[in-house]
């Protein structure tokens, strides 16, 4: 079975005469006849009643919405593709800290895709500081990062807070700290600490 057997099918179906079909298809009547006939051949069945207004078998009838669906689906391939070769398929980039990429986004991105399965996502795991860099050289579209006013505040850029999170410490069940609930950061600066190294906005909160 080849497309354009179907498309002189539905052709055929939808104008209710092999002249008109063969009008609408830019070819002949005999090509348009030939077509219907091959596809009806290797079917094995009828699809058209040839009398004097052109009327669906039951057969054609079982096809039709089927031809059709078969038409729409490859039309929409080749515009989709043509769109990507042209560069004008819809791209979305995310630049996320590794905690947001690892526990909050998966369920997140998994529904966008399907909501908006037409959007392409690029999802990249950076530091904030190389995450808010890579948005300010246009190489993303959002990121997900830390907030700290003295690298989010901008006019060029929209800030958004989505959540918060309490920040806490590890430590060894004897520890002095321990004696605190809630643990005061000028205590937490008197002990030496093992944090994110450079780039990454928990370092630099720890470091102010």
């Amino acid at each position: 079975m080849r497309l354009e057997q179907l498309e002189a099918f539905l052709a055929v179906a939808e104008t209710g005469s092999f002249q008109a079909a063969a009008r609408r298809c830019g070819v002949t009547q005999s090509t348009v006849s030939r077509q219907v006939q091959s596809l009806e051949s290797e079917l094995d069945a009828v699809l058209f009643h040839r009398t004097t207004q052109i009327k669906l078998t039951v057969a054609g009838d079982v096809l039709l919405p089927r031809a059709r669906r078969i038409s729409q689906d490859w039309q929409q391939a080749t515009n989709e593709i043509a769109d990507l070769m042209a560069g004008k398929q819809p791209e979305l980039c995310v630049a996320a800290i590794h905690s947001v990429c690892a526990y909050l986004l998966p369920t997140v991105l998994q529904q966008f895709c399907q909501d908006y399965p037409q959007v392409q996502m690029r999802v990249t795991a950076l530091g904030s500081d190389r995450a808010l860099k890579v948005l300010r050289d246009g190489l993303v579209d959002i990121v997900i990062v830390m907030d700290n006013p003295r690298l989010t505040i901008s006019t060029d850029m929209h800030v958004q807070t989505l959540y918060e999170e309490p920040v806490e410490v590890l430590m060894a069940a004897d520890h002095p700290l321990t004696q605190f609930e809630i643990v005061p950061w000028d205590a937490l600066t008197r002990y030496p600490q093992v944090v994110f190294k450079d780039g990454y906005g928990m370092q630099r909160l720890v470091q102010e």
